[in-house]
């Protein structure tokens, strides 16, 4: 019994995704198409592999334990095929890197520009979310975390900005009007800006950090905003609506220009920059590792180094 390799990974593809429509998503394929795959594997195998309703695909049974082995050896076909590809004169292929949207937008805007022009044959596609995921799970290469949030046995590798801070910042207008807080307690009589992350959380406390001093306040505020839309907030914040607390490079040209100003500023808490991260196996596809060596080459400030495991 025999079965094509594109529709071993067509239903892959499908499997892991949840659906057609998400799959061919995923894969830059049609929906269509997949399904033609599927039901041609399904029919030379003699065995129904996904179960279908108006609003969901599962894996039956024999179909999970397809999945189950077919994930790995799928995984070193694609190893192998990239040994080929590190002959090319330059690298090709896709490089899925699954990020936060607070690098996607204050990180990588300097870096893949000059990627691609420097790699043509490179298709770079960026999966922008800040719920906590496994990126190998996800579909993809690597990704983009910060040292708190890093996954365990991965490599690791700086890029960006090696030092970052929270600014908290208000309209002049609302400042006039409100008050200027000399505490970070006192943000707790003020109008304060706040996010949701997709667990469902607060970005709450706020934390401030004076001589060694840390100071956590839990502020509330009239206006909520799942993270991901955090340029509501700002502006908000803009309009004289109350005080937002976000990235200082995210929030720096405003303040340059004036239509926000700094507040408490003394307090503003320092923390480290990101990391790219990866597995650590010892043969990277051929699109990783010329990102990873170009991240490299931008910023050698440290080696790169293994997660705790």
């Amino acid at each position: 019994m025999t079965a094509d390799l594109a529709d071993l990974t067509a239903f892959v593809t499908v499997a892991r995704a949840g659906g057609f429509r998400e799959g061919a998503r995923a894969s830059g394929g049609s929906a269509s198409g997949l399904s033609e795959a599927v039901r041609r594997l399904e029919a030379g195998l003699g065995v129904r592999l996904l179960n279908r309703t108006t609003r969901s695909v599962a894996p039956t049974e024999a179909g999970a334990r397809l999945l189950e082995r077919l994930g790995p050896a799928l995984a070193e076909v694609d190893s192998a095929l990239d040994v080929v590809n590190g002959f090319r004169d330059r690298p090709a292929g896709t490089l899925r890197l699954n990020v936060p949207l607070s690098a996607a937008r204050l990180v990588l805007p300097a870096l893949v520009p000059p990627f691609l022009a420097a790699y043509p044959e490179i298709r770079l596609e960026i999966v922008a979310e800040d719920g906590f995921v496994d990126v190998l799970a996800a579909g993809c290469d690597a990704g983009i975390r910060y040292d708190e949030r890093l996954e365990q046995d991965m490599i690791a590798v700086p890029i960006g900005p090696r030092r970052q801070r929270f600014a908290t910042a208000a309209a002049p207008a609302y400042l006039d009007r409100r008050g200027r807080p000399a505490h970070p307690r006192d943000l707790l009589a003020h109008a304060c800006l706040l996010g949701r992350f997709p667990s469902g959380a607060l970005t709450a406390p706020w934390e401030f950090e004076r001589d060694g001093t840390v100071v956590r306040v839990d502020p509330t505020g009239p206006l909520i905003v799942r993270v991901g839309a955090s340029d509501l907030a700002v502006a908000a914040a803009v309009a004289g609506t109350g005080i937002i607390h976000l990235f200082e490079d995210w929030l720096r040209p405003l303040l340059d220009s004036g239509a926000l100003e700094p507040v408490l500023e003394p307090w503003w808490q320092t923390f480290s920059g990101p990391f790219l991260y990866y597995p650590g196996r010892r043969h990277l596809p051929a699109p990783l590792r010329a990102f990873v060596d170009f991240v490299g080459a931008q910023d050698s400030l440290a080696p790169p180094v293994r997660t705790g495991g």
